[in-house]
């Protein structure tokens, strides 16, 4: 609201009277009323009394015959929407009354004035409420209280400014419900008055947050040239600075101006380059700055507005308004008040001794006239029992209830602060005399009571005041929408909550938006386009913080807000994705049971086996053979076995790495194939012993029998066995990420824990296959009967070549292909050994029967040793 200075006179005036009263009471300390005393149109009494002051008139007429004394002011054109705020008071007070928790045995008056739309009969009424003014006697001394405990109202900025720099000295609180001014704020000028509607500094800020919640960052300003444009602009520019707006140009404005400021302001805005105007004007001038502003046609651009015109009707209709279609800005926050409405239409209350406004409002309200009336002939007559049933005018219109629950907030205040005073809470020494005997207490003290008070109202909001006597903001976000009626419709589309944390403070409903010239698209005001995410803004040298260049993220780095100032690191497990706006998780590279690899290295390793069993089924079927007893069945069986489990164990390197998989893959391939060497190495033994037997003399044979080729197959497991528990013990393999070979890709691989435990592994793996090799290499000349040594001697040539071409490519290979030469070597010498030994002896019982006999076998021992 509008903070005129045209009290400053009255209250220079007030100053003189007061300094001559002062005089006349140390010549005469009695009491003597100077003047006609001010009636109250509202009356009710109690044991606290409340002041109201509302203007339930908007202008007055004043005759002046200098003749004699001038008579008081003539109220006219009533205004229905003071009503309101007059029935507001009265249904809280009553309400209050009726509580049983709240000033319990207190009654609670009221004395309601008409201020006329003046602020010279505003300061006059609150005069009157401060001063008891009724039965005066000679006698009277002037020591008496304030009239009323509290003054509810003024409606707007002015009359509140002299009201309270009038009364301020006593104390008496004035608490308000419309007027905005932030000037107000200031306690060391006006210490008694409190509001309950948010003052204008709280709305810059929410205007702030407005703009930036939409991404205009480069905005034009017009302020009206006074103390209301001036400061709520420069509360603005200030946070829109902290908050990265930019501020292309701010010009003044007043109604008064005259024509070539405005054509300066017109072409201020035509040659900028922002497309978003905030506008922190009064209703009246912005009424003056659109009709210049429709005669240059200045359309497109969006208009931000404050509580001053964004929710006025008027201006929404006069010339130019369609300039400021899309227009968003914030109003008084919405409410309830339970049972308000139903007090309100109950309008027959009014009719009592105490009311003499009576009369004049049912008139107006029913346009109708009392028989009293001279002229009742010409229009219809009141009978005082009239409903509203069908009526429809301003006061019926219930759409400001938003400030009728400001009214009902500060009668409360009041109550709460008096129910603190008179319940002795705190234990105060001095209040003591006040809560034990229930007698109104002193201002000072009340005032102090009423800045600390906190409460809930019956619908949940909470109130209190803060150090500046001012209530946490709410505000309604609203937004201009042309209808298909063509007339402009103001629509609530989000609020403002400055109780809430800043980042939730301004909520949107879920409610279409119109933005200016009736676009569906939030519209664009920036010095530079928006940073997209995956860049970082760098500013421009020698120009505002809004104008930048966009400057790619690095590889492993993000931004994923648009307008981003740095780029952020993504986590080792993490890569920037490919527009570098968002980590994404790694590839994980493992060899999958999935994957094409995979499953022909399982294939293979099934087709092993299936070889391997079926080489057993056939060793099993033809046991009582020749050929098979001939070459040690039992160690055969055991090598077909552990052949079968080393094509088995090449399964456990495939799938994702685990702690259990880890550690069983290396010791079982380990323990398997030393099982299976071992069995090899068996077989070569007794195929020498064999040869050695058959010399004269010789009984080599009882010293490696099937007892002790038992024993020695066991005894060389055995060691490698306890190297595997060692090496489980001390440190065992466990799956690993490995981040390091791509940037791009985690490899999980499995980790051998201690280096030294793999290569022991390994190590004595190789061991057994070189002695069994050079034992093999030694019996390859052994007659034909015996030439399994040849078929050792190719099947540990092949498994030797194969695991020392299997460190070279095991070191080298990336990823999942370590893995996979892994399985490729342990596959290549299960085929070599299961082949050379196998198949030469399954190839003469499947296909040559003939030569599976014992007379063959020892027939050509003799031919052979020749």
């Amino acid at each position: 609201m509008d903070c005129t200075l045209t009290w400053k006179g009255l209250a220079v005036l007030i100053t003189v009277l007061l300094a001559h009263g002062l005089r006349t009471r140390a010549d005469n300390p009695l009491c003597q009323q100077w003047g006609r005393p001010e009636s109250p149109q509202l009356l009710k009494d109690g044991d606290i009394m409340l002041g109201g002051i509302f203007s339930f008139h908007n202008n007055w007429e004043k005759e002046l015959s200098y003749a004699h004394p001038p008579p008081p002011l003539k109220c006219t054109n009533l205004n229905l929407r003071s009503f309101h705020y007059a029935q507001t008071m009265i249904f809280a007070v009553e309400e209050i009354n009726n509580s049983t928790t709240l000033l319990p045995n207190i009654t609670l008056g009221y004395k309601v004035y008409d201020s006329c739309g003046s602020v010279s009969m505003a300061v006059k009424a609150a005069l009157a409420l401060a001063n008891q003014q009724h039965d005066l006697t000679a006698n009277a001394t002037c020591t008496k209280p304030a009239m009323v405990q509290a003054i509810i109202g003024e409606t707007s900025s002015s009359p509140c400014i002299a009201i309270s720099s009038s009364i301020g000295p006593f104390y008496i609180p004035v608490v308000s419900h419309f007027a905005t001014c932030a000037c107000l704020s200031d306690k060391s000028k006006y210490p008694s008055f409190l509001r309950t509607i948010p003052s204008d500094y709280y709305q810059s800020r929410a205007l702030a947050q407005l703009v930036k919640h939409f991404g205009w960052t480069w905005v034009g300003a017009i302020r009206t040239d006074d103390d209301y444009g001036n400061n709520g602009m420069a509360t603005f520019s200030e946070i829109a600075q902290k908050l990265g707006i930019c501020i292309e140009y701010s010009v003044p404005f007043f109604r008064t101006y005259p024509k070539e400021n405005i054509l300066r302001i017109i072409e201020t805005i035509k040659m900028a380059s922002s497309r978003v105007i905030v506008a922190f004007v009064s209703y009246m001038d912005m009424d003056v700055l659109l009709k210049d502003l429709a005669h240059h046609n200045l359309t497109g651009y969006q208009w931000i507005g404050t509580e001053g015109w964004i929710s006025d009707t008027y201006t929404a209709t006069v010339m130019g308004h369609h300039l400021l279609n899309g227009a968003i800005g914030f109003s008084i926050a919405k409410a309830e008040v339970g049972g308000l409405q139903k007090f309100m239409l109950d309008v027959l209350r009014l009719n009592s001794s105490g009311n003499t406004i009576f009369k004049e409002f049912w008139e107006v309200l029913f346009e109708c006239k009392f028989q009293s009336q001279e002229d009742a002939v010409n229009r219809r007559v009141c009978t005082g029992q009239e409903n509203l049933s069908g009526v429809e005018n301003t006061y019926t219109d219930m759409s400001q209830m938003q400030s009728l629950n400001n009214v009902y907030k500060g009668v409360y205040a009041v109550a709460h602060a008096l129910h603190e005073i008179f319940t002795c809470r705190h234990g105060n020494n001095e209040a003591n005399d006040t809560c034990i005997s229930k007698k109104q207490p002193e201002p000072w003290k009340f005032l102090q009571y009423l800045k600390k008070v906190r409460f809930k109202t019956k619908e949940g909001e909470e109130v209190y005041f803060d150090e500046k006597g001012d209530p946490m903001a709410k505000y309604d976000l609203v937004n201009w929408q042309q209808q298909d009626d063509g007339q402009i419709h103001i629509i609530t589309v989000g609020r403002y909550d400055a109780s809430f944390p800043t980042e939730k403070q301004l909520i949107l409903n879920n409610v279409s938006l119109v933005w200016a010239q009736n676009a569906k698209q939030v519209p664009k005001s920036v010095c530079s386009e928006s940073c997209p995410p995956g860049t970082r803004k760098a500013v421009q040298k020698g120009k505002p913080v809004c104008c930048y260049d966009c400057v790619p993220c690095a590889e492993g780095e993000i931004s994923n807000a648009t307008d981003s100032i740095t780029c952020t690191q993504c986590h080792p497990e993490y890569w920037s994705s490919q527009n570098k706006d968002k980590c994404i998780l790694k590839k994980t590279e493992y060899l999958s049971y999935a994957e094409i690899m995979g499953i022909l290295l399982i294939a293979v390793s099934l087709i092993g086996t299936g070889i391997t069993s079926g080489v057993a089924i056939i060793f099993f079927r033809y046991k009582n053979t020749p050929i098979v007893r001939a070459n040690n069945s039992e160690l055969s069986f055991l090598l077909l076995f552990s052949l079968t489990l080393c094509f088995l164990c090449s399964l456990t390197f495939i799938g994702r790495p685990s702690q259990w998989s880890c550690m069983l893959r290396h010791t079982v391939f380990g323990v398997t194939f030393v099982l299976c060497i071992s069995c090899v190495l068996g077989k070569t033994i007794v195929v020498l012993m064999a040869f050695r037997a058959t010399l004269p003399g010789s009984n080599v044979m009882k010293w490696f029998g099937p007892p002790q080729q038992r024993l020695s197959v066991l005894a060389f497991t055995l060691i490698q066995v306890l190297i595997c528990v060692l090496w489980l013990t001390l440190s065992p393999p466990f799956p690993n990420k490995n981040m390091k070979y791509y940037k791009d890709k985690v490899i999980l691989e499995c980790d051998v824990g201690s280096a030294v435990g793999f290569w022991a592994v390994l190590g004595y793996i190789g061991l057994l296959s070189l002695m069994c090799f050079v034992l093999a290499f030694l019996a390859r000349k052994l007659p034909d009967n015996f030439n399994e040594a040849k078929f050792i001697t190719f099947s540990m040539l092949i498994f030797c070549a194969v695991w020392i071409t299997f460190i070279p490519a095991y070191v080298s290979s990336p990823g999942k292909l370590t893995v996979a030469v892994e399985i490729f070597a342990i596959l290549a010498s299960s085929f070599g050994l299961l082949f050379c030994i196998f198949v030469p002896k399954c190839y003469i019982i499947l296909l040559k029967p003939e030569k599976n006999t014992k007379k063959i076998l020892m027939g050509k021992m003799p031919s052979k040793a020749l």
